[in-house]
């Protein structure tokens, strides 16, 4: 699982854990308080200034159960389940994959999905991978994501310019998790081809004009979207009743903040299925960002 969480996302990054750990050493979770195991540096996710998304939905959530909020920090990458809520260091992680088997997941809170942009200028008009002129275009993908995968079967391979998915932010900067849209801005690639969050993010940052279209796939090995839960500890079934009740409680709340942070939101799966209606206001197709 740790290829859908750490894979899909591309929350792979090269960090010191020595400076991590400096802050870490001996703390240990409180039973009364809601304890976040949290990326330290990974906008528009979270950070240690408490500027990303699932900050604020950590907080809705601990002011919801009346309890106070702290933060185990830890870079999202492999061994963060074995090195944080197993050993009791937090007890939540406030986005993980629903499917996700080394935890155990709440309801899903939102959907979303990799998603194709291009400037608005550029005149394109193409809604899916299949588009034949996604063959004579410069497409930029992160290296073994989805759609880099879906693009290879699909025999798009010249054309493509791969981004490697590890990041450094301390050390190197300039390779950040929205350089992809940059780049899609700079017309040094004409599409690309981005984590939902992520594009969302950093075009509102932006300001420009862009189109973001939801990518879909008929290979159920390559699924392009996917619904996000919080995730506590096995066997922690208190803990998620009570973050299921929350996300019942605070949907409308979570789901603005979600906006806010330009994040393109899709039905989940159990909204679908039981063909009820989160609002047309919560749904994202091929539009023009500004």
């Amino acid at each position: 699982m740790v290829g859908l969480r750490f894979h899909f996302l591309h929350r792979l990054k090269i960090l010191s854990f020595s400076l991590l750990f400096v802050f870490c050493i001996g703390f240990v979770c409180k039973a009364e308080e809601l304890c976040s195991c949290a990326d330290p540096g990974n906008l528009p996710f979270s950070n240690q200034k408490l500027e990303g998304f699932e900050n604020k939905i950590a907080q809705i959530v601990a002011d919801s159960l009346h309890v106070p909020l702290s933060y185990y920090w830890f870079a999202h990458q492999r061994g963060l389940v074995r090195n944080t809520l197993k050993i009791g260091k937090c007890n939540v992680i406030i986005g993980v994959p629903s499917t996700w088997g080394q935890v155990l997941t709440t309801k899903p809170y939102y959907r979303t999905s990799y998603v194709m942009v291009y400037k608005k200028d550029k005149g394109l008009n193409i809604q899916s991978l299949d588009d034949p002129a996604l063959k004579h275009l410069k497409i930029g993908v992160l290296i073994n994501s989805p759609p880099h995968q879906l693009l290879a079967e699909k025999g798009i391979i010249e054309n493509v310019v791969g981004y490697s998915p590890f990041f450094d932010p301390v050390f190197h900067p300039e390779d950040f998790p929205g350089k992809i849209v940059e780049e899609v801005l700079s017309d040094k690639i004409d599409i690309g081809l981005v984590w939902g969050p992520v594009a969302g993010f950093y075009i509102k940052k932006k300001g420009a004009a862009i189109v973001m279209v939801p990518l879909t796939s008929n290979n159920p090995r390559i699924p392009m979207a996917f619904d996000i839960s919080m995730g506590v500890k096995k066997g922690d079934q208190e803990l998620k009743n009570k973050l299921d009740q929350v996300i019942d409680s605070k949907r409308g709340e979570i789901l603005q903040v979600l906006e806010e942070y330009g994040v393109p939101l899709l039905k989940t799966t159990a909204d679908i299925e039981q063909n009820t209606n989160i609002g047309k206001s919560h749904e994202v197709s091929a539009k023009t960002v500004n």
